[in-house]
């Protein structure tokens, strides 16, 4: 490549409180607009903000999980910025001293690691939205809904250390993985729980010097996020290759499109008139408390990954896979505990289990199979009373009906046959009538052998255990 893309991720990250970051308004999305305010929330006059202690145990939470240092003071101060759904004209945020200063990432990177440098995560309050469309009888007419406005945000900025797309979306899945993991973000993309910007710039291949970057507002989906910087990517070497110049400006994705446009020009700083808030004292954090929260922090995905592989001795790419999310982890590490076999149920909980999820569109805590019932199913398996391909047949049956298996089995009939004597009739009646196939397996046809495998099984309606109708068919067929 002639040009090296420099990516760096602002990612905006909505918290699980009960109640805002500054006052005690509800933070449940959905509500009518404007329902959920008070003149706090409201930036009314003589009105004054008291920090939501939670807030902070978050963000030392997300520090910890990202490696992040604590800092053991941190202030809050006044971002300077005129917009209607800002409605005291400045944004409570913090600048010089952040909560969460340098840690950092890894991400999987064409088979290896990259470390992914993480500059800060500060705290601070969210605006409220604007929505446009038919309001109030009005056409085409706008509103202001502060219901979000206060709702308390972290914000993690990473170094410019990302240099492609496909890198920044790895990043981004590991932040949302991460603050789902912790119980601090519902990671909900669509309704702006998670979302963030994307610094883009291009610089010839093989310099040092950052090109110009631009800034992609407010993406919400991994899928934009990628086309954005994409684009993006694609629109500033059209541009220098064109002798035109980047500016630095503040872009929007538009999805219909698959494009970036210019919104505004983009800010330094400087114009944002940062100053300590002279309303709220610092924040003072001891070493006690962030080892308290050290301690109360779960077991976190990379490491379940290598316990998961050391102990249950499954595959890494497995392992991967059951620790996409914490629910899913624990449905899986708890069906273990009940079965013993880590492998087995590694394959049913990716496989049937999965498939099941994604057609009904049930997450894993709603799930019908309860850990309990899926092990209680692959002990059945084990103990030869049913086939694996029963056991779909009485998978499906649990999951529509919630009834235990061997009820299930019991009620239908599909108890395994691995009666010797039953099998050989059915093989025996099998070879007699295709004859034709059985002279030409004997004549070197080996792979017919699939064939009267599949002729035995359709016969037993799929009762016959699998393991004896390969032994006594391989028998017979060589007589």
């Amino acid at each position: 490549m002639k040009y090296q893309p420099v990516i760096g991720l602002e990612i905006h990250v909505q918290l699980l409180t009960d109640s805002k970051i500054f006052c005690g308004c509800s933070t449940k999305f959905g509500a009518e607009p404007n329902s959920q305010t008070c003149p706090v929330c409201l930036g009314l006059p003589g009105a004054l903000p008291v920090f939501n202690e939670k807030v902070a145990e978050f963000a030392i939470k997300a520090g910890l999980a990202t490696n992040c240092t604590i800092s053991p003071r941190s202030i809050f101060a006044r971002k300077n910025y005129f917009y209607p759904d800002l409605p005291k004209g400045y944004q409570i945020s913090q600048f010089e001293e952040p909560i969460c200063l340098k840690g950092w990432l890894d991400i999987q990177v064409d088979g290896g690691l990259k470390r992914i440098g993480i500059t800060r995560i500060h705290m601070e309050e969210d605006a409220g939205k604007l929505v446009h469309g038919d309001i109030s009888g009005l056409e085409d007419g706008s509103g202001v809904d502060l219901n979000r406005a206060c709702t308390p945000l972290l914000e993690i900025v990473s170094e410019p250390d990302l240099r492609s797309a496909d890198e920044a979306i790895a990043y981004l899945k590991k932040i949302h993985q991460i603050v789902t993991w912790l119980g601090i973000c519902d990671g909900n993309m669509e309704e702006g729980s998670f979302r963030c910007d994307a610094n883009v710039s291009v610089m010839p291949a093989g310099s040092q010097t950052f090109g110009t970057r631009a800034e992609i507002k407010n993406v919400n989906s991994f899928k934009f996020v990628k086309q954005a910087i994409e684009h993006e990517i694609e629109r500033q070497i059209d541009l220098i290759e064109d002798g035109g110049t980047v500016v630095q400006e503040t872009r929007l994705f538009d999805p219909n499109s698959g494009k970036t446009r210019s919104m505004r020009g983009k800010e330094e700083a400087h114009d944002y008139r940062y100053f300590p808030d002279p309303d709220l004292v610092p924040l003072v954090i001891d070493d006690a408390w962030v080892q308290r929260v050290r301690s109360e922090l779960p077991e976190l995905p990379e490491q379940k990954i290598m316990r998961f592989t050391d102990e249950y001795g499954i595959p890494a790419y497995d392992a991967e896979v059951l620790t996409a999310s914490r629910p899913l982890a624990e449905y899986y590490e708890e069906c273990v505990t009940l079965n013993g076999n880590g492998k087995a149920v590694s394959n049913w909980v990716m496989g049937e289990l999965t498939r099941a999820l994604n057609d009904s569109g049930a997450s894993i805590d709603k799930c019908p199979v309860t850990p309990r019932l899926l092990a209680e199913l692959l002990k059945l398996i084990d103990s030869g009373t049913i086939s694996g391909k029963i056991a779909k047949t009485v998978f499906d049956e649990m999951w529509r009906s919630g009834k235990e298996p061997g009820k299930i089995v019991e009620e239908q009939g599909l108890i395994q046959v691995s009666d010797s004597g039953a099998i050989e009739a059915i093989i025996d009646e099998i070879l007699a009538r295709e004859a034709e196939q059985v002279a030409e397996y004997r004549s070197g046809k080996e792979k017919l052998f699939g064939f009267f495998v599949g002729q035995v099984m359709k016969a037993s309606k799929g009762k016959a255990n699998p393991a004896l109708v390969n032994e006594l068919l391989l028998k017979k067929l060589n007589e």
